[in-house]
């Protein structure tokens, strides 16, 4: 009886396994999507760079000016699951992205899988890039591809027991990996509220600092954009949307001015990681700025998501 139970068990867990197993899978993109990438317009895949960010990780740590195009990456983030470095993606061949197909490029942005078909980490935040048009990644690979190859492979990650299996990953993106908006517009919506939340929701990846985390490390999307305690050190991610200890009192045309200039209504100026933020939302046009200062208006207000007296823009 004892070794048929025991028996039940080892067939129950192999089972299991095997689901885990599948479950997990990398997935990439579909062979429908990959028909759609054409080639991109690297004069359009600049205005994509900066709404996403790209030069605050990847670029050298304190580069400056025209340095600060050289994706050679280095930049360490110590988080409770480890130390996350971000890679060199720079157009070197060896060392950075140079080798990667637009194809490649389309499914680690979208997908978070690399070229090998190994799961990406999420401090790379393709769980918002999800939700960007593929048109944009294309027009985003052709101008990377105008940026200079830079040798020099950065460290890898340092991660505890068991964020270091990659394979989990692919667990994690079944709960956390979507590609749908995160708020629900009313369908009379403005063109401008809809332009924001393509902008923030996808490259702009706002939620991915904004937002608070759950035990897991996925974002809590019922308390999207109230704040968050900062993913290193003992610091905050102020609140955005316009409840309780939030931007509420800003206007429109305050938060657009904030994105342009780094000023707030009180004449403070963005400071810590944000500061980098900003001076890539400087280089947006005004029209795409304001059009993040419409949608933010526009979504569910929230409390603040942090244990904190007062926030630190």
């Amino acid at each position: 009886m004892l070794g048929k139970i025991a028996g039940a068990v080892v067939a129950l867990a192999a089972v299991v396994a095997g689901v885990g197993w599948w479950l997990s899978e990398p997935v990439r993109l579909t062979a429908g999507d990959v028909l759609e990438l054409r080639p991109g317009d690297a004069t359009r895949g600049k205005r994509i760079f900066y709404a996403g960010g790209c030069t605050s990780c990847h670029a050298r740590p304190k580069a400056e000016g025209e340095a600060r195009l050289e994706l050679a990456g280095g930049l360490e983030l110590k988080t409770e699951f480890g130390t996350f470095v971000a890679p060199n993606i720079s157009q070197d061949k060896a060392d950075g992205i140079g080798a990667w197909s637009m194809e490649d490029f389309a499914n680690a942005m979208m997908r978070g899988v690399s070229p090998a078909g190994e799961h990406l980490y999420p401090a790379f935040p393709y769980t918002s890039y999800a939700r960007m048009k593929l048109s944009d990644v294309a027009d985003l690979y052709a101008f990377l591809k105008t940026l200079p190859a830079v040798p020099g492979e950065a460290a890898a990650p340092t991660l505890s027991f068991p964020f270091n299996i990659r394979r989990g990953i692919g667990l994690w993106k079944q709960f956390y990996l979507n590609s749908s908006p995160v708020v629900a517009l009313a369908a009379d919506a403005s063109a401008d509220v809809l332009a924001g939340r393509y902008l923030v929701e996808g490259p702009g990846h706002c939620g991915e600092c904004h937002t608070p985390r759950d035990m897991f490390g996925g974002t809590k999307k019922a308390e999207w954009l109230a704040g968050a305690k900062a993913a290193e050190g003992g610091g905050v991610v102020p609140n955005i949307t316009g409840g309780e200890g939030g931007i509420g009192d800003w206007s429109a045309a305050d938060i657009a001015n904030y994105l342009e200039t780094g000023f707030t209504p009180e004449f403070d100026s963005a400071g810590g990681a944000m500061a980098d933020v900003q001076q890539n939302m400087a280089q947006l046009t005004p029209e795409d700025r304001a059009a993040i200062a419409a949608y933010l208006k526009a979504i569910p207000e929230h409390k603040d998501g942090y244990q904190a007296a007062k926030p630190q823009n």
